[in-house]
């Protein structure tokens, strides 16, 4: 027989592979619980005390189901795509699997206890699989040693199936955009043309895809700024997204919006919290040199709070501050 550590793969030990290497079934649950190995699921384990966190439970997973493609929400986090959700609807894991009948989105897999309401890869973690017909070679890609559907494949598929059009425009914005997220800087993952060209297929919620792609904005910078965009639109209120102003120093700036006829910048803060004297000098140090370029005579800032709670509370201060 082989030591369990020798048969896992990045930290996972699949059941069928220690059996097949000699292990009997009836000592190998114990031997692993004895040595501090974590169940994942049904069928898996991950290494003594390693973080078992939604990427180790999304290996496991595509371990034991090879058909199974990273896709939605799974492949935007994998991709470093922002999305708008509820915390439980963001940690769920999500698959694309070829369905050779009619499609199955929506369904969920088997519990690992056997039961069949709704999956669990492990505590907390909930599981759902899309059947599809469309999922061809050229769907998919490899990021960060899972398989997963490409960027334009993935934005598609969120697009698609999104509930809202702020949902949909904050996922075309993030993936068109030069972004850090996670606290990763990354480059734009996708052109506007690969994005069009992925929702001409003639698939379920294409048509209102297509209306919402034509929204997007790629020098948006984050989530709140897309729906303070949208939101400013609904309003009336158009203003230049991340104009390039030169200060009195010289090195240029992009204000979150501006209306330039009125002189009125408009700054969308993020939900990080300046949690250190140095990022909070910066952020001063930014406001002073706003003011000081020559476009602007006034600047409003504005918390994410503020705009995904109170947006009209937020419009109505612009409006207000446009007509002084």
């Amino acid at each position: 027989m082989y030591e369990l550590a020798i048969l896992a793969r990045g930290g996972v030990l699949l059941t069928v592979w220690a059996v097949a290497a000699g292990w009997p079934p009836s000592r190998l649950t114990g031997r692993l619980r004895g040595d501090g190995w974590q169940r994942i699921c049904r069928g898996a384990w991950a290494a003594p005390g390693k973080e078992v966190d939604w990427r180790v439970r999304a290996t496991a997973l595509q371990l034991l189901r090879p058909e199974w493609v990273c896709s939605h929400g799974t492949a935007a986090r994998l991709h470093r795509i922002e999305r708008l959700g509820t915390t439980e609807r963001m940690a769920r894991l999500e698959f694309t699997a070829p369905a050779p009948a009619r499609s199955w989105v929506g369904s969920w897999v088997g519990s690992s206890d056997g039961s069949s309401d709704g999956s669990s890869a492990g505590e907390g973690t909930r599981v759902r699989v899309h059947g599809t017909r469309f999922l061809t070679a050229g769907d998919g890609s490899i990021r960060r040693g899972l398989r997963t559907t490409t960027p334009a494949r993935t934005v598609g598929d969120l697009i698609r199936a999104a509930g809202s059009r702020e949902e949909a425009v904050v996922v075309a914005d993030s993936a068109l955009a030069r972004r850090a997220v996670d606290g990763v800087r990354r480059e734009a993952l996708v052109r506007y043309e690969d994005l069009t060209a992925e929702l001409t297929a003639p698939r379920r919620g294409a048509p209102r895809a297509r209306s919402w792609l034509r929204l997007a904005e790629p020098a948006s910078g984050s989530p709140a700024e897309t729906v303070a965009r949208l939101r400013m639109g609904d309003a009336g209120l158009f203003p230049e997204c991340q104009p390039v102003l030169r200060t009195a120093a010289g090195p240029p700036l992009r204000p979150d919006f501006l209306f330039r006829a009125r002189g009125l910048a408009v700054e969308v803060e993020g939900f990080a919290f300046h949690g250190t004297r140095r990022a909070h000098e910066r952020d001063v140090a930014r406001f002073n040199a706003l003011q000081s370029c020559p476009e602007i005579r006034r600047v409003l800032r504005f918390t994410a709070g503020e705009v995904f709670r109170h947006p009209d509370r937020m419009t109505a201060t612009i409006r207000a501050a446009l007509a002084l």
